[in-house]
């Protein structure tokens, strides 16, 4: 699958997003951000207020922050990274990563 052919698009202000589904019981996705993105009120009433859903991506373009109980770790254009259950991510303006998410969370983001 590539972003072209993702079978679900999101489009907000500052944010637009394709998905899919693989095999394996993970999704995919194609993430750009054209504004800040301080995700943290997504995830209020959840364990912690915290993401509770794994993580793997690759930043393309930008910078990411995944914020923890242990503190906070960035990842900029380049960087590949695994953050686990247990965070809130800050986006930057002008950020572009490729996430991999277990389907059956994947909407805890």
């Amino acid at each position: 699958m590539s972003k072209k052919t993702a079978a679900e698009t999101v489009r907000i202000e500052g944010y637009e997003g394709h998905f899919d589904d693989l095999e394996g019981g993970y999704t995919v996705g194609f993430e750009t951000y054209t504004q800040t993105a301080d995700l943290a009120p997504f995830f209020k009433g959840l364990s912690d207020d915290r993401c509770q859903c794994s993580h793997w991506g690759y930043v393309l373009e930008g910078k990411v922050v995944f914020k923890t109980a242990d503190g906070e770790e960035a990842f900029l254009a380049g960087d590949a990274y695994y953050v686990s259950p247990g965070h809130s991510p800050e986006i930057f303006e002008g950020s572009e990563v490729v996430e991999f998410s277990p389907t059956d969370s994947s909407s805890s983001s």
